[in-house]
This record gives structure tokens, C-alpha cells and sequence, in this order.
């Protein structure tokens, strides 16, 4: 097969988290591919990144995008609509809202990385909630709401092949656009855990994440205030402030650490507790790979990440009465960290390039293929 062409469209690049990871790996497989996106922020990204080819839409030039980029929601559409992407075989989307709109050149083929069909658009109420957004928020979206599910539905139908990263994302992306999708999990750095002998795991419990609201860090402190069991927090965001309010004498704020500090705490810890619905899960995956076990939320990604009883504890009330419950069961279970660890490396970065690659080249010969002989029958129509 002859060289494939290669460009990545991803939503914006002005925050780093799971979307972003995937797109390093991404760039991993594809490293000469540039990588095209909304707005792009150097000094909030990783410095590795300003090694990339990155190239921004015009969204670039707008005063104060790169902080409040929010406001600026109905401009996306349009900004990846006019991307210039003539040349290429592939587009390879990684969105979570806009970058699956942009248009493929002729002939190309168009596979999205999905992480999840946009939140505000399909389930604005709990969306509105778990951002906490004003009352002028809530008064302007709904009324774009609309607008937004048409053009999410037809960008939906232009793209050629759907990849979700967890089985419930494949069936956000059955139930909103009626489109089937592949699960490939996302990369997660399974080679930095180190797990540690049962002698050295300390009586804490972890939570690390973002410290924004819809993580639900606040049933979780409460949990741990009326347990009085010690809670070691990792992450830093606005919500710190009134988590820190929140938190009793057994609760510690570490901010954010480095990766080797974040496997050590890991290692180390009792548990690692989830409270809120991720579509996949990272960080879930990450302690596991650490040999210790999470206490997460039966719902998203922690259906395909966390086995009941064996890898954790899954929970179904996402209060802090749920999570006492959810600990208490747990301290009464025993749990094997080679085997946790084991399970684990079955959601590795290699295992990702691999199958992303071989996903797409399948694809792209499918695609070929079928055009070929589209050509011909018109040809044969023709004479």
C-alpha cells in the first residue's frame, strides 16, 4: 500500500487531559502528520507540543479565546468547516464536540477518535449541574440546543468510521447519531507504575483528577470526613477553594506532582476512589496498573476498567452514603495486586498503536477499494 497522508484534527489545544493523551499517541503513530485544531495555547501545553506542526483556525486571533474559550462556542462549526485539508488520504479526528466537522478533501477517508458525542448538546440539564454554569448560561443555550444536535447529527454522518474509547461512549454514539463504532480503548502509561510489596502500602486513600465540580470530589470528601479514614487528594482547578472548605482534619490537598510522585502515591495507597462518570478513566487504570485497587462509580468507563470484587469495587449511589458503603465493603475484601496489575496492561500505550494503526490502514483499504470499484461501474455505465 502506498504512503498514507495523514492529518489530525483535534478540538482545541488550550487544556491538558485524557483527549490530549490520546492525541500525543496519536501523533506517536502519525508523526509527520500535522495536526489541525481551533485554538492553540504553547504556554498551557506541554512543551513537547512546540515541537509539533500545529496549525490553528482563525478562532487563534479572537481576544481572550485561549482562557474562556466557552463563549465563543457558536464560531467551532465554522472554524473547522473551513479547514483547508486537500491532500491528504486520512482525517483523523480525536473530538469530543467540533473537530469530527471538519470536511475531508475527495477521495479521503475520515475516521473518528470519539471520546464522547458533545455533553451540552445531548444532555445539557446535567451538564448545566456538573458545571455549575450562571443563570445566563443556562438562559442563552437552550435556545441553541437545536441548532447544535443538527449539525452534530450531519458532521456525524460524514465521517466514515466511528472509534469510541469505552462501550459507553459506542452506545452514546448508536442512541444520538445511529452510527455502530469500534471500542479502542485509550493509551494509558502502564510502563510507569511500579508496584510496590503488600508491606509498604500506607493506610491512605487517594482521589486525583481535575478539581472541577461534575468530578464529584465533594461526596467523596464527605464520605471520608464521616469516615474519618485519611484522603490524600492529587490535581489541581477552581473547585479547590470549596473543596478545601469542605474537607475535614483527615483530608490532604497535595496539587498537582510529577508523574513519578503520582505512581508512588499510587503504589502506596489503600485505594483510589472514582466518584464521578468518566467515559473512560484513565487515572483508573493508571493505579490499577500500580497494583492497587479503585473504588469507582458503576457507570462509563469503569464498566470496561474495573471488575467487581477482583480489579475493585464498583458502586451505584453517587452520595457520600454510597461511597462509606462502598469502603467499608471494600476494607472487608482481599484484593491480589499482581493480578490487578496484570489486567491492567491490557489497556497499554503499545497495545493502542497498534490497533489504532491497524484500524485505520483497514479502513483506508476498504475505502480504497470500494472507490476502485465505483470507478469502474461508472466507467462500464459510461461506455
Amino acid at each position: 500500500m502506498t504512503e498514507q497522508r495523514v492529518a489530525l484534527i483535534h478540538d482545541y489545544l488550550n487544556q491538558y487531559g485524557g483527549a490530549e493523551r490520546v492525541l500525543e499517541a496519536l501523533h506517536a503513530v502519525y508523526p509527520d502528520a500535522p495536526i489541525y485544531t481551533s485554538i492553540y495555547a504553547p504556554e498551557l501545553m506541554p512543551e513537547a507540543y512546540r515541537a509539533w506542526d500545529v496549525r490553528s483556525s482563525f478562532m487563534q486571533r479572537l481576544p481572550g479565546v485561549h482562557r474562556h474559550h466557552q463563549p465563543y462556542l457558536p464560531l467551532y462549526p465554522l472554524a473547522f468547516g473551513r479547514l483547508q485539508l486537500t491532500g491528504y488520504d486520512v482525517i483523523l479526528s480525536s473530538s469530543s464536540a467540533w473537530a469530527k466537522g471538519a470536511h475531508k478533501p475527495p477521495g479521503a477517508l475520515h475516521v473518528c477518535y470519539c471520546h464522547s458525542p458533545m455533553r451540552f448538546a445531548w444532555d445539557f440539564g446535567r451538564y448545566a449541574q456538573r458545571e455549575r454554569l450562571g443563570a445566563v448560561a443556562r438562559s442563552v443555550m437552550p435556545p441553541l440546543l437545536g441548532w447544535l444536535r443538527r449539525w452534530d447529527v450531519e458532521t456525524a454522518r460524514r465521517v466514515d468510521a466511528f472509534v469510541a474509547n469505552s462501550t459507553a461512549v459506542a452506545r452514546r454514539i448508536r442512541d444520538y447519531w445511529g452510527r455502530d463504532s469500534t471500542v479502542i480503548y485509550p493509551p494509558v502509561d502502564t510502563d510507569g507504575a511500579r508496584p510496590v510489596p503488600t508491606g509498604e502500602v500506607g493506610d491512605y486513600y487517594l482521589l486525583v483528577s481535575r478539581l472541577v465540580p461534575y468530578k464529584r470530589f465533594d461526596v467523596a470528601i464527605r464520605a471520608f470526613n464521616a469516615l474519618g479514614l485519611p484522603l490524600k487528594i492529587i490535581g489541581s482547578g477552581r473547585a479547590r477553594p470549596d473543596l478545601e472548605a469542605l474537607a475535614g482534619p483527615t483530608v490532604e490537598f497535595l496539587g498537582a506532582v510529577t508523574d513519578d510522585e503520582k505512581y508512588r502515591l499510587f503504589a502506596r495507597c489503600r485505594g483510589a476512589v472514582f466518584p464521578a462518570e468518566d467515559d473512560f478513566g484513565i487515572a483508573q487504570v493508571e493505579v490499577q496498573a500500580s497494583g492497587r485497587p479503585a473504588i469507582a462509580l458503576a457507570a462509563g468507563g469503569a464498566l470496561d476498567t474495573v471488575e467487581d470484587g477482583v480489579t475493585g469495587v464498583l458502586f451505584e449511589s453517587q452520595t457520600p452514603e454510597g461511597i462509606v458503603a462502598a469502603v467499608r465493603r471494600f476494607e472487608g475484601l482481599t484484593f491480589s495486586p499482581a493480578e490487578i496489575a496484570r489486567r491492567a496492561e491490557h489497556f497499554g500505550r503499545g497495545r493502542f498503536e497498534r490497533e489504532i494503526r491497524a484500524f485505520v490502514t483497514d479502513r483506508l483499504a476498504e475505502h480504497r477499494e470500494a472507490s476502485a470499484g465505483r470507478q469502474l461501474e461508472a466507467t462500464a455505465t459510461w461506455n
